[in-house]
């Protein structure tokens, strides 16, 4: 793309650059030759409703492009450019070849518009005339177009005053033809007429025209104050205009004629001719209007680089950059659909485009705003994005209504070339919404997902892989892509030793170098240069400190140093750094693979890929079949079987093959097995030979790495093919029902709690009886005057029972409101409160 210092300014004012081209679209042939017969179809009240919806889109569009326009230096491309900057270059890609496509057949609309108006003077024409006529207007604004905005912009206030004195002459005839009684009866629709929405599609073109200054941008001289108040002042003015008319229309002729005559406006008018000028003003005024953005759409296209195919249009002539090369195919394209004749279907997909375009404009409005980005902030402050999101839905809502078919269609075309953009993978020339957008829902995902505790059935793996060497590096990543499974993410890490400023810009550059290497075969890893007064320090550090919120890595990956190290080096990499990253609960994998067994495998079909993973029923056994499984999901490796080599197993007896069946079918992983009581390294080599990938258990015996049997690990792996070396620093659980978990000791707690406070709440109400059955004997003792007989003796007795069973229903309370409180301790553990329950 083109340096922005570059382009040349724009010398458009608000009035000459925003407000003229809109407003001479908005007020286009519709109003002259349509409204009419729509107030007289539907009644003034259903077509005022009729206006009423159609600029609401028009309004609702406008604050987006208000809130987006004072958001950016907008540049040339209008449209086009805003789309493309928050929703990215295949959303702006397409979107702007298919509106200059629509605004430079929107130039023969005009044309034939005004070529049969020119006609209808001379009676007994040929058919063709009206096309030839155009083609000499079409001809005439290339002209204009050619020489650049300015003189075209002069052009258009002309017509602008034809337009103006047009109006006048109407609302003064109007004025004289005022009938209350006419009035009052329109306001109703006739017994029969078309449809609301067959009426809503005729006077919809009236309003797509409101954006044609958006595409004037480049020629501006302010577009970010420019673009939001000619585009508002121009919205609003036609409001009024098409408002007033529809009511002197109903005020001035029975809904028949306004229904049957197209020429009815003259008829009101106080000097009918002016209306004919009105027309035919209001047709050239929306074919100059095209005329003069969809090059400038093109250009910008162009100078973004998205379609190789439109390099030359970049070019433009002059001190204002005027794109003469657009606008000689603008012209070739209408002439095209000129002689072509038939413009019903193409005409339907224009207004499409268009609607296509506004609620385009609307979602990258509400798109920018939902990010929430810093960068997000509009000069414009009379906005909120609900506002862009109704408009978006609306101008949806509008596209169905009018001609679901043609909108479809429309959205095919449009998803089509936005597919092809996104498969040719074409480099970004800027920075658009979509990465703010990501980052927000990041953000919104990490607190959902740190709301919740962890559970065994939500692990996947988060890797760390380890490589300073960039000759082995890809073979490392691969792998990693292996064991993902298409589910984790992996980061791949260099240490440097060394501290200071010094080396603070040795790792920005080591790492700008290690991405750049690594781009060529992963575009899915991240990277990562930690830089440190010591290895074992920084890798430390990391490991704690890696990762945000819930998402932390679990996995360490590195490749097998091999034999060529001294045994000093491997006990201080393996022993003393692998066995802290361990400590720390890290999974272990180390891989070992010569460059010629990663070929081989690398170009062993599918089908006859096998995956060894050796057994011996602990946690780094389910580790690694869970890894082999996630292997097998990966494209190349979907047909490939895994088996299952268990050494755990004293005999090869029925009962341990059917105990080795159930755990596979717990498991849900579909594997053979073979029990293996008397293995050693030479059987391991023997099943290695028909093997493409080996998973094995490792451990770590005075800082050297062992294999299975205790001895030193690269003795076998030097007769092994591709082999993964795995030790276990947690816990995994390959049959973790979702009761289980701290969920299910949540809902444990939580049943723990309300049985403690039934119990509790039965023993209250058992003291409450006992305290006032004994302070009824004790009464009655009192009553009885003191005198100590037989009768008395026993209600003292009776009271003293009573007594006694008050204060044991007491001690049951506090026993049970003790319970209650430890339940709800538990409860707090899980990070719940009482409060949160009784909500």
């Amino acid at each position: 793309m083109a340096n922005p210092s570059a382009r040349p300014a724009g010398t458009l004012g608000t009035f000459a650059g925003v407000f003229t081209p809109s407003i001479l679209t908005i007020l286009g042939i519709i109003l002259f030759l349509r409204l009419g017969y729509v107030v007289g179809s539907a009644g003034l009240l259903t077509a005022l409703l009729i206006i009423a919806i159609a600029n609401l889109i028009s309004v609702l569009t406008s604050f987006s492009l208000a809130a987006i326009a004072t958001n950016l230096k907008v540049k040339g491309g209008g449209d086009y450019y805003l789309i493309s900057r928050t929703l990215g270059l295949e959303f702006g890609g397409a979107l702007g070849l298919v509106l200059f496509l629509a605004q430079s057949v929107s130039i023969a609309f005009y044309c034939i518009g005004f070529g049969e108006v020119v006609a209808s003077f001379f009676s007994g024409a040929p058919v063709i005339l009206p096309q030839l006529i155009a083609a000499v207007a079409v001809g005439l604004l290339f002209v204009l177009a050619w020489l650049g905005a300015d003189l075209a912009t002069r052009f258009q206030f002309g017509v602008m005053g034809v337009l103006f004195l047009a109006l006048v002459s109407f609302y003064l005839g109007g004025i004289e033809h005022w009938d209350s009684q006419i009035l009052l009866a329109n306001l109703r629709p006739p017994a029969e007429g078309p449809p609301f929405w067959t009426l809503f599609a005729i006077f919809f073109p009236a309003v797509t025209g409101f954006t044609q200054g958006v595409s004037m941008s480049g020629d501006l001289k302010n577009p970010g104050k420019s673009l939001p108040l000619g585009t508002f002042s121009a919205v609003l003015l036609s409001i009024i205009v098409y408002f007033s008319v529809a009511v002197l229309f109903a005020a001035g002729e029975p809904l028949s004629k306004l229904s049957s005559d197209y020429s009815v406006m003259a008829d009101i008018s106080h000097w009918g001719g002016l209306i004919t000028g009105g027309v035919i003003a209001a047709t050239l005024s929306s074919a100059m209007a095209s005329f003069l953005g969809a090059p400038r759409i093109l250009q910008s296209l162009a100078k973004d680089k998205i379609f190789s195919f439109l390099g030359p249009f970049a070019k433009g002539s002059g001190p204002t950059d005027n794109p003469r090369r657009g606008v000689l195919l603008s012209a070739v394209i209408a002439g095209i659909t000129i002689a072509l004749g038939q413009l019903d279907l193409i005409a339907r997909l224009v207004s499409m485009f268009f609607l296509i375009s506004y609620g385009l404009l609307n979602y990258a409005t509400y798109y920018e705003a939902q990010a929430a980005s810093p960068s997000f902030r509009p000069r414009f402050r009379y906005y909120h994005r609900y506002v862009s999101l109704v408009g978006f839905l609306f101008c949806l809502g509008a596209m169905l209504a009018i001609d679901s078919m043609s909108g479809i269609v429309a959205i095919a075309i449009l998803t089509a070339v936005y597919l092809y953009l996104r498969s040719t993978d074409i480099p970004a020339r800027w920075a658009d919404g979509r990465r703010s957008h990501l980052l927000q829902r990041i953000r919104s995902d990490l607190l959902a997902v740190g709301s919740d505790s962890d559970h065994p059935r939500d692990w996947r793996p988060y890797i760390l892989a380890f490589s300073d060497d960039p000759e082995r590096r890809r073979t490392l990543l691969e792998f990693a892509s292996l064991i993902e499974g298409g589910s984790g993410l992996t980061t791949v890490v260099r240490f440097l030793t060394g501290e200071g400023a010094v080396m603070r810009k040795a790792r920005q550059e080591a790492e700008e170098e290690l991405r750049r290497e690594i781009r060529p075969y992963r575009k899915d890893v991240f990277c990562r240069v930690v830089a440190g007064g010591d290895i074992r320090t920084s890798l430390e550090t990391l490991l704690q400190s890696f990762g945000m919120g819930p998402l932390r890595a679990n996995t360490i990956l590195l490749n097998w140093i091999g034999d060529g190290w001294d045994e000093e080096r491997r006990a201080i990499l393996y022993g003393k750094y692998l066995r802290g990253a361990h400590r720390l609960g890290c999974h272990l994998v180390v891989l070992s693979s010569a460059e010629e067994c990663w070929e081989k495998m690398a170009h062993t079909i599918s089908e006859e890929r096998r995956i060894d993973v050796w057994w011996r029923g602990d946690a780094a056994s389910r580790l690694m079949l869970l890894l082999a499984y996630l292997t097998t999901r990966q494209e190349g490796w979907s047909e490939a079987k895994i088996r299952l080599l268990a050494i755990n197993y004293p005999e090869d007896s029925a009962e341990n093959r059917q105990q080795l069946q159930e755990l596979l079918d717990e498991s849900r992983i579909p594997a053979e097995f073979v029990l293996l009581p008397s293995a050693d390294t030479d059987t391991v080599v023997k099943f290695a030979e028909d093997t493409a990938l080996t998973f094995m258990p490792f451990g770590l015996k005075k800082d050297e790495p062992v294999d299975m049997f205790g001895d030193p690990a690269g003795r076998l792996l030097a007769r092994l093919g591709v082999t993964a070396l795995v030790l276990a620093g947690q816990k995994v659980d390959l049959d973790a029902e979702p009761e289980e978990g701290s969920e299910g000791g949540l809902a444990v707690a939580l049943d723990a709690l309300e049985r403690a406070e039934r119990r509790a709440a039965l023993a209250r109400k058992e003291a409450e009886e006992a305290v006032r059955v004994a302070e009824k004997k004790m009464k009655e003792i009192e009553l009885s005057g003191g005198l100590f007989d037989s009768s008395v003796m026993k209600q003292l007795k009776t009271a003293l029972q009573a007594r006694e069973k008050a204060d044991e229903a007491a001690r049951k309370v506090a026993r049970e409101e003790s319970k209650s409180v430890m339940a709800a301790k538990d409860l707090a553990s899980h990070g719940i409160s009482q409060g949160n329950i009784d909500d």
